[in-house]
């Protein structure tokens, strides 16, 4: 594929989506928000006791392991 072609080709891609963009007409206003997200399960103090006990494991394991 020459230059030449490469440069037609770019060229009518450019016009093609200038096309699309000006076909985008903006609506009257931004869009009503959305409904609230519902309710989900907290994992703040399980994921916090998680990591506590994780630690803790890890620790014990490294001890044990260093001790036999």
């Amino acid at each position: 594929m020459t230059i030449q072609n490469k440069r037609i080709i770019a060229s009518i891609l450019f016009v093609l989506i200038s096309f699309v963009c000006v076909a985008q007409i903006p609506e009257s206003g931004p869009p009503p928000p959305g409904p609230p997200p519902p309710k989900g399960f907290p994992i703040d103090g399980g994921l916090l006791y998680g990591m506590a006990f994780a630690l803790f494991y890890g620790v014990k394991k490294l001890l044990f392991k260093r001790s036999h």
